[in-house]
């Protein structure tokens, strides 16, 4: 048999050891066993391929591994470099090896065989070798060696093979009677990361199963084994591996350190690493001293590598190591991932980790937007809550909106971009924690100034095309967002604005001489005034210029075409305003602030005394029992034309601000009206409304198309002042009158009533040279008399009879000089009645059920006719239906025709 590796000698030279020195057979021995049992356990198909992959390695092949079964025999064939003597030589030394180079670095893994079969023939095409548990035996019985206890040792003696491997392959391994059920499964489950580990390989076959590798592209490169998928990075000491699931990468949860097959040490890294790193013999544990930490090296360009939104997943995560070389590698990655640049930023360039800031929940919009101001900040697609652990881990510093809002503060941006900033920010203000954060957030305002906080600011509700609004902080209309209103800023109208105290401070401080000054002030106010609403008075102190180039007061001019022009006095002091400034402004604008239409307003919210310079104000405010709460008055009343003030009533009417004011009462317009105003030469408070015939036939009824509007400025329905109630004395005295005898009565009793009420003192009316009788004619005061008592009605003449009411008849006799029928008339009840009761009278109680009024409650002396004789102003006897006496006693006619109770 032909024997390349001259085994013979071999076999003579080990024999010869034991022979010499039988405890050396028993520690081979004793090596042997401990290999199988312990270092190389379950890892017949990683050292088998190992060293299939180191053949390939040398032979410069792709390596191809096949395992198949026939019977018990179990074929292992591999290509690459064929069995020499070097190989022959490390087969049968269990403590040498001869690889110098490739993924291992001990051949003694092939005892891994022993693991399954201690008949191992080692086929090759330069030839093979067997080794044999059997003929081992039989050599050391025939040399008179006992044999260990640990068994033979199997693989120290080799004997030559002259089998060929199987076609295709350069070697093949085939192990007798092993115990196959389970095997194959076991070994396709180990074949996928064998072909990770191993690059030689790229293809492994068991039994009728095939699992071949690929690598595509550079850099982050694509590995597949079937339908599975890695992406590999390599480094100047590893490479680094991350499953890959429908192009997303997935964390390893746990794994071991791969040098290159895999070992005992546990790692928690997020990726599968497969490192060149010396390992003990058994490949199951690092060589102490080993230079763990340069397998790191280059871990921060791997990140790099990968797509932007998967590198944190990257990063290894806070958590306790699971080895020692895990605590190790985790320290060294972490300190490669902080320091290289690998961080996405804003504006899309990397950033190094411990140099970057991160937002979080920066979105894509609000990047975008600070990308040029801080381009140091992490892109929006690491911002979020997933990426917050492993951007801590590699120091990247975490800011908040109030930091955030401090870091924007100098920022010289356009109004615009500030807009959008706010509305960008606003997905991240998700509770009124994060609202207080941003109080700091820089706001600019209409006026070109920046100021620190919304809740200072307000914003303009309806107001658009406004410039500079400098007594306010008006945010730039560029700036505008909902966002600011949740901040704190307060919304406020043009007429808000305009109704600014400050602006009212602005005005009486403002230099009419400062040209600037009073251009940017009018500017800002005409802009407003144009969509507000009722706005304070003192906004008429702005500064226009009038026709003749001057400045003046809004409120001191008018429009030029303004209807209260012509109603006005000649010396009237409204100017005109300009037609250039109506061209600029519009009219609506100017009249806003008091430009001159119609009649002007005065407005004051609880006002304090009689200080809003209108004419006459002091005899006003003296009237009025109390402080109004309000007052609304029309300016400039005394500057109307007397002959134009029926024009004038009609402009006040067709004006709502002005209309109200004349239909108060109270107010100060509708007393002025009646007090001063005047139509025909007479004053306006001396006419009635058409509708109102209080003092029909006594006043005259206003003619005017507006009349019963203006009925407020006109006559009262009661006599309210001294000079009114002396306008209708006068009136009733007044022979060219023809008052109704209901007027004169009402009239008598309205003047009577003012005095008894204490409206009007007594000392304040002159007492008329003639009265008027309930009949309607004039007669002189001492021949009338009042009457005072009810059953004296039916005895004073209609001609000098006075009537108002019983209770004001003697007020009125007061008022009048005039005497009453009490004092100026005497009576005697003539003839004896029959004393009764008023309820013991049928006709009593039926001619009170018929009047329907209450049956009186007392005596009464009934008469079959009732005789009254009478003396003084009245004299005779009067047949009556009731009289009392001055005792109080009720004397009735039987008749019951005029019932009358007391």
């Amino acid at each position: 048999m032909r024997d390349p590796y001259d085994t013979e000698a071999l076999r003579a030279s080990t024999l010869s050891a034991w022979t010499d020195s039988p405890t050396r057979l028993r520690e081979d021995a004793a090596t042997e066993a401990d290999l199988v049992r312990g270092g190389y356990r379950d890892r017949l198909l990683t050292e088998l391929a190992q060293n299939a992959a180191d053949a390939a390695a040398r032979a410069g092949v792709a390596g191809q591994v096949r395992v198949w079964v026939s019977g018990r025999d179990l074929h292992v064939a591999n290509t690459g470099a064929p069995l020499d003597r070097d190989g022959v030589h490390a087969l049968t030394a269990l403590r040498v090896s001869a690889k110098t180079s490739g993924v291992g670095r001990f051949g003694v893994g092939f005892t891994a065989v022993r693991s399954v079969s201690d008949e191992i023939e080692f086929r090759s095409t330069a030839g093979g070798v067997r080794f044999s548990g059997a003929r081992t035996r039989s050599v050391l019985t025939d040399a008179g060696l006992d044999v260990p206890d640990a068994g033979v040792p199997v693989l120290r003696l080799v004997w030559p093979a002259e089998e060929p491997p199987a076609v295709g392959f350069s070697s093949e391994i085939i192990l007798r009677d092993v115990e196959v059920a389970g095997l194959l499964d076991a070994m396709r489950a180990e074949a996928i990361d064998l072909l990770l580990e191993l690059e030689s390989l790229v293809s492994i076959e068991i039994g009728e199963d095939r699992f071949d590798r690929t690598i595509e592209g550079e850099g982050l490169e694509s590995v597949k084994v079937g339908d599975l998928e890695w992406w590999q990075f390599r480094t100047a000491h590893a490479r680094w591996l991350v499953p890959v699931a429908d192009g997303v990468p997935t964390v390893v949860a746990s794994d071991v350190l791969r040098a290159p097959t895999r070992s005992d040490e546990e790692l928690s890294l997020p990726v599968l690493v497969v490192a060149d790193v010396q390992m003990q013999p058994d490949r199951r544990r690092v060589l102490p001293g080993a230079h763990l930490q340069r397998v790191a090296e280059g871990y921060g360009e791997m990140i790099a590598a990968f797509p932007a939104r998967f590198r944190t997943r990257l990063v290894p995560v806070p958590g306790f190591p699971r080895s020692e070389v895990d605590g190790i590698l985790r320290e060294q990655i972490l300190r490669e991932s902080v320091s290289a640049r690998w961080l996405p930023s804003v504006t899309g360039e990397n950033l190094i980790p411990s140099r970057a800031m991160v937002l979080p929940g920066l979105t894509e919009e609000l990047g975008e937007l600070l990308a040029d101001v801080f381009p140091s900040l992490v892109g929006a697609a690491l911002s979020g809550p997933r990426h917050a652990g492993a951007l801590a881990a590699v120091d990247v510093h975490r800011i908040g909106l109030a930091r955030l809002a401090e870091m924007l503060t100098g920022i010289d941006r356009e109004p615009r971009w500030w807009g959008r900033l706010y509305d960008a920010l606003t997905p991240l203000v998700t509770d009124g924690v994060a609202a207080e954060e941003l109080a700091a957030l820089p706001v600019p305002l209409s006026d070109g100034r920046t100021i620190t906080g919304p809740r200072t600011a307000v914003l303009g509700a309806g107001v658009s095309g406004v410039g500079s609004v400098h007594w306010a902080r008006l945010v730039h209309p560029d700036a505008v967002s909902p966002l600011l209103s949740r901040l704190g800023a307060a919304e406020a109208t043009a007429t808000d604005l305009l109704s600014d105290s400050a602006l009212e401070a602005l005005l009486e401080d403002l230099d009419w001489d400062d040209t600037d000054a009073v251009v940017d002030t009018v500017t800002s106010v005409l802009a407003l005034s144009s969509s507000a609403g009722e706005l304070p008075s003192w906004i008429g102190s702005l500064p226009l210029e009038d026709s003749d180039g001057e400045l003046r007061a809004a409120d001191e001019l008018l429009l030029p075409d303004a209807p209260l022009a012509g109603l006005l006095v000649e010396d009237s002091p409204f100017g005109l305003v300009a037609d250039s400034v109506v061209a600029r402004y519009g009219p609506a604008a100017l009249r806003a602030v008091g430009v001159g239409w119609g009649f002007g307003t005065v407005t004051d919210d609880l006002p304090t005394g009689p200080d809003h310079d209108l004419d006459d104000e002091d005899s006003w405010w003296a009237s009025l029992a109390e402080d109004p709460a309000v007052l609304t008055a029309v300016r400039d009343l005394d500057l109307v034309d007397e002959q134009r003030w029926p024009d004038a009533l009609t402009q006040l009417m067709s004006d709502p601000s002005t209309r109200a004011a004349v239909q108060a009462r109270d107010g100060y317009t509708a007393w002025w009206l009646r007090t001063h105003a005047r139509i025909d030469g007479e004053r306006l408070g001396s006419y009635r409304a058409p509708s109102d015939f209080t003092f029909a036939g006594l006043l005259d009824p206003l003619d005017h198309p507006n009349a019963d509007d203006v009925a407020a400025a006109l006559a009262p329905s009661s006599c309210d002042s001294a000079w009114f109630t002396g306008l209708i004395l006068s009136r009733l005295a007044d022979p060219s009158r023809s008052p109704t005898p209901a007027v004169i009565t009402r009239a008598h009793r309205l003047v009577a009533d003012a005095v008894t009420s204490g409206r009007v003192e007594l000392d304040e009316l002159d007492a008329p040279t003639k009265v008027r009788a309930v009949s309607g004619s004039l007669v002189d005061p001492a021949d009338a008399i009042v009457l005072d008592r009810p059953w004296c009605v039916a005895t004073v003449p209609a001609d000098v009879a006075i009537l108002s009411s019983m209770d004001t008849a003697s007020s009125l006799a007061s008022i009048l000089d005039v005497r009453t029928a009490s004092e100026s008339i005497s009576a005697e009840v003539l003839g004896i009645g029959r004393v009764s009761s008023w309820d013991r009278e049928p006709g009593a109680v039926l001619a009170c059920a018929e009047m329907g009024v209450e049956l009186p409650v007392g005596q009464v002396v009934v008469h079959r006719e009732l005789v009254v004789r009478l003396s003084g102003a009245v004299e005779g006897e009067h047949h009556l239906a009731w009289w009392v006496t001055e005792d109080g006693t009720t004397h009735c006619a039987q008749s019951w025709e005029r019932p009358r109770g007391r």
